[in-house]
């Protein structure tokens, strides 16, 4: 089974966590996959559109191509309910210690 060329794609970004167009189309080139721009433009902007990646333009010819790292935020009350909840099922089974 063949793995789809947008999530090649995406891989290369990942492993390069930022990386100018030109530079992945070649990196692309490199490893067998030869794409017409048109298709890696609507790579590109699928990847976008799916707030997988930032496309920028970096210079008139070039885009600089980023990963977005999504920061999960921890609440606090509810991480302790989760503990709560924890240890009163812990406690629902009678005779078993620890």
């Amino acid at each position: 089974m063949a793995i789809p060329i947008k999530n090649t794609v995406f891989d290369k970004i990942k492993e390069a966590n930022s990386l100018t167009d030109v530079e992945l189309f070649k990196g692309l080139a490199k490893d067998g996959f030869v794409i017409s721009e048109a298709r890696f433009n609507k790579i590109l902007l699928d990847l976008e559109i799916l707030g997988l990646i930032k496309v920028a333009w970096f210079t008139k010819d070039e885009r600089r191509i980023e990963i977005i790292v999504e920061e999960k935020v921890v609440d606090k009350i509810e991480e302790q309910n989760k503990e709560v909840m924890e240890k009163d099922y812990e406690a629902s089974f009678p005779g078993i210690d620890k």
